[in-house]
């Protein structure tokens, strides 16, 4: 009887555990993303991440191994980016500006890495990965020319990038207070140019 009684318990504990460490990995990767971009990456310290995320700092080395492990998974950044060939040519510009506010309103590591990037080398090459590994080949698939894919790209980003930088990460007034609308509309036919001119 004694066995019927605990067989019901034991599936329940199980899947108990891993959801405890999905939630100890989110709240180290948050803290951490938060003192990343408060203090840069050299003057982070696992002690630091892990008393702000309320547990030992052993805890971050075992789930991370080391400062450079954990900055590795607290800045990994999906764009999301579709396929650009399936959206109709002369909506590429508005499109991806839309996709970028979404971006940077919906994911804070994006906000949270851009900060360090601008103070850290480890910050900028995790960025330069991003734009070579999700941004370039994206754009180069409906590049109007594309053996200038990499410099329409580049062009590409320092719109995005940069109205991001303005708008998330030093709040800016003037561009915070522009509608999103408003952002495309200015924007979305200069990127639309970067993407689709033959000519500058």
């Amino acid at each position: 009887m004694a066995e019927t009684e605990s067989s019901p318990s034991a599936p329940d504990a199980a899947p108990d555990r891993p959801r405890r460490s999905d939630a100890t990995r989110a709240a180290i990767l948050e803290a951490a993303r938060e003192r990343f971009a408060a203090d840069g990456y050299e003057r982070a310290t696992i002690r630091a991440v892990a008393r702000d995320a309320g547990i030992d700092p052993s805890m971050v080395m075992r789930y991370y191994g080391n400062k450079a492990g954990l900055f590795a998974a607290a800045s990994e950044i999906d764009l999301k980016l579709p396929d650009l060939t399936s959206v109709p040519r002369d909506q590429l510009g508005a499109m991806l500006v839309r996709h970028f506010l979404d971006r940077w309103e919906r994911d804070e590591t994006l906000t949270a890495m851009v900060r360090v990037a601008v103070t850290n080398e480890a910050g900028a090459e995790r960025l330069r990965g991003v734009f070579a590994e999700q941004i370039r080949p994206a754009l180069a698939a409906v590049c109007a020319v594309p053996e200038k894919a990499e410099s329409r790209a580049a062009l590409v980003g320092s719109q995005l990038v940069g109205m991001g930088m303005l708008r998330y990460v030093l709040v800016l007034p003037p561009a915070a207070a522009l509608g999103r609308e408003e952002v495309v509309s200015w924007l979305g036919p200069t990127i639309q140019h970067y993407l689709t001119a033959e000519h500058p």
